[in-house]
């Protein structure tokens, strides 16, 4: 379920594909972090692949990558999480309308062991999430997904910095089309990664530490393939394909207005339809910040 976690993009990140793509080498592919210029672009911006939680060990944050944040004017994630409008329109979304009460979707067995494992480790009264989406239990679930007791939220430090020079932050998508997304998770999927992860929760998780280490490294292209060997989900393009067709776009129209920080999941980043070779074939150029 840990691949899964990493789709969560604020409450679900995106980081999958559905196939591996090969990719044209420009510099290195071992950046996490990457300058768009070109194009009548009177400043650069910059593209950051994050993931949602990560081990405080496992933290990547350069030198570089700080500066740019700073020499950014604006922030832009795929929601604007800053806004509480746009949280108040994820939880409505998260919201069951069908009639169907949370425990409706699981056997006896399963929703007794989902009861103790929320009450166990999370501290949490199923009764009190009756009225959610199973996968609102992703969300919560994944606070506690990380192999220690400090996981770090990339855009939450983000955000703490843009604050303390007041730069604005915006979004990439409304909360309406996130929840579209997830949606097409079939919910039989959900339901049996939930108890695949609490049956499995003291179990090493070799596929989710082979992730780590590939983001630890900034190694996109392998991050990339990695995730690829996940089926789990369904039609991918709906999670990065199309997705990252409407991006560049909208990037465009904010970049022409001022330089941005744009911080994206990871798993958007590589690919024939990965956002930096879109960006290049829109005329940018498009090259590694590590060094």
């Amino acid at each position: 379920m840990k691949r899964i976690s990493l789709l969560l993009t604020v409450l679900l990140i995106t980081v999958l594909s559905s196939r591996v793509l090969s990719q044209p080498d420009h510099a290195s592919n071992n950046s996490l972090l990457w300058r768009i210029s070109g194009k009548s672009l009177t400043k650069p911006s910059y593209i950051f692949g994050t993931m949602h939680m990560i081990c405080r060990d496992d933290y990547v944050w350069t030198k570089k990558m700080e500066t740019s944040l700073a020499a950014c004017d604006k922030v832009c994630l795929e929601m604007d999480i800053d806004d509480p409008a746009v949280i108040a329109k994820v939880t409505t979304g998260l919201i069951n309308n069908t009639g169907k009460k949370l425990k409706d979707y699981f056997t006896p067995a399963q929703y007794q062991l989902l009861k103790r494992y929320l009450k166990d480790s999370l501290g949490l009264d199923i009764s009190l999430l009756q009225q959610m989406k199973p996968i609102a239990l992703e969300s919560i679930m994944m606070t506690n997904g990380t192999d220690c007791a400090d996981p770090v939220s990339y855009e939450d430090s983000i955000l703490k910095t843009a604050h303390k020079t007041d730069k604005e932050i915006m979004g990439l998508e409304d909360p309406e089309e996130q929840i579209a997304v997830l949606e097409t998770i079939p919910v039989d999927t959900i339901i049996n990664a939930l108890i695949e992860e609490i049956q499995n929760t003291n179990k090493p998780d070799t596929d989710y530490q082979q992730l780590i280490h590939a983001y630890k490294t900034q190694d996109i292209k392998t991050l990339y393939t990695l995730i690829n060997l996940s089926k789990e989900l369904g039609d991918m393009a709906l999670f990065l394909d199309g997705r990252n067709e409407k991006w560049i776009p909208r990037m465009e129209g904010k970049m022409k207005v001022s330089s941005v920080f744009f911080a994206v999941g990871a798993g958007h980043l590589w690919g024939d339809n990965g956002v930096l070779n879109l960006l290049r074939k829109a005329g940018y150029t498009v090259t590694s910040a590590n060094q």
